[in-house]
């Protein structure tokens, strides 16, 4: 355990001064004594703070990665997962007989509070025969109405495997024009915003750019498709991560997403310097290490969702990962509006 626990002061010591680590390390070193005792795997999503992202975690990524490793480790008796409760529930989709717990029940999402399983079977109506493709920020009561899920990483790819004219795309309006961008494919599209990425503006890139001569900026697709225009690349969190780290030393980048995402990539590629927009997601920043001690002391809040909604919800996930992805994820330039 002490070895471990230099470790991770280590690695957090270029994000966190010593008075905090001595802080949060008698906490880590609960949580890693008591997910040992109990066999629990703790996934954590890129936007959890660094004490969580490094201190605890045993799998990190986006939520491709994440709802991937959550069906292979089925050596755990229990998955903790630190991130909002739709990333929750995609586990609980494929460990249906092991507990998944959360820290805090109230961890949600802007984008998945913005739609319900009836939204979906209205839209259905209105435009029969059209595939449902919904990303995987929502429900697994929407994505049970869904034929296929997706991620901001693989949406084009799982789109365009579809053959079909036109696609109901859920429900991410930014998002379903960054795709509507690369494609022929006709998007019909929900209007559901991340509370996180609409608060970015072109404003403020250009203030950076000024700022900052040669910087490159990198937006998340769920940004405003005008954030997305201003942006170098435009990307996954995942496909930031690679493009960070093939950097030359001194290079500057600005991550146009969620501020724990520059804090986690600080700690791992001191070479290059982040230029640190921020716009922080209350729900994410609802988990806690306390919250955390708490939840693996009662196993407690667990994840429960009902029977026939689970069948359907998983097979839309399933035919998700089954979309063949590249051998090499890059962060896919941004078609320039005409």
């Amino acid at each position: 355990m002490t070895n471990t626990l230099e470790r991770i002061e280590r690695q957090l010591s270029t994000s966190m001064p010593p008075f905090e680590w001595e802080l949060r390390k008698p906490l880590i070193e609960k949580i890693l004594r008591l997910k040992e005792e109990k066999n629990v795997v703790v996934l954590a999503h890129n936007y959890q703070v660094p004490e969580i992202f490094y201190g605890i975690a045993d799998v990190t990524g986006d939520s491709l990665a994440l709802a991937r490793e959550s069906v292979h480790r089925q050596d755990a008796d229990a998955i903790l997962f630190c991130g909002v409760h739709f990333m929750a529930e995609t586990a609980k989709l494929f460990n249906p007989n092991k507990p998944v717990l959360i820290a805090d029940m109230q961890a949600g999402c802007s984008l998945a509070e913005s739609i319900t399983g009836a939204d979906v079977r209205a839209l259905k109506a209105k435009h029969p025969g059209a595939p449902v493709v919904t990303y995987v920020n929502s429900s697994a009561e929407v994505k049970a109405e869904s034929d296929i899920c997706c991620t901001s990483g693989n949406a084009l790819a799982v789109v365009e495997s579809l053959n079909a004219d036109k696609v109901i795309f859920l429900p991410d309006g930014f998002l379903a024009t960054y795709v509507a961008r690369q494609t022929d494919v006709e998007i019909i599209s929900w209007e559901g915003t991340c509370v996180v990425h609409e608060e970015f503006t072109t404003e403020q890139v250009d203030a950076y750019r000024a700022q900052y001569p040669g910087l490159k900026v990198l937006a998340h697709p769920e940004c405003h498709p005008d954030v997305q225009s201003a942006a170098d690349l435009v990307g996954s969190t995942a496909q930031m991560s690679t493009y960070v780290a093939e950097q030359a030393p001194g290079a500057q980048i600005a991550l146009i997403t969620e501020c724990s995402m520059s804090d986690n990539l600080a700690v791992v590629h001191p070479h290059v310097e982040l230029v640190r927009p921020c716009s922080m997601c209350p729900h994410m920043k609802k988990i806690t290490l306390e919250k955390i001690i708490e939840c693996l002391e009662t196993f407690q809040p667990q994840i429960e969702i009902p029977e026939e909604i689970a069948f359907r919800a998983k097979r839309a996930v399933e035919r998700m990962l089954e979309v063949t992805a590249p051998k090499r994820v890059v962060a896919l330039p941004v078609a320039q509006p005409a």
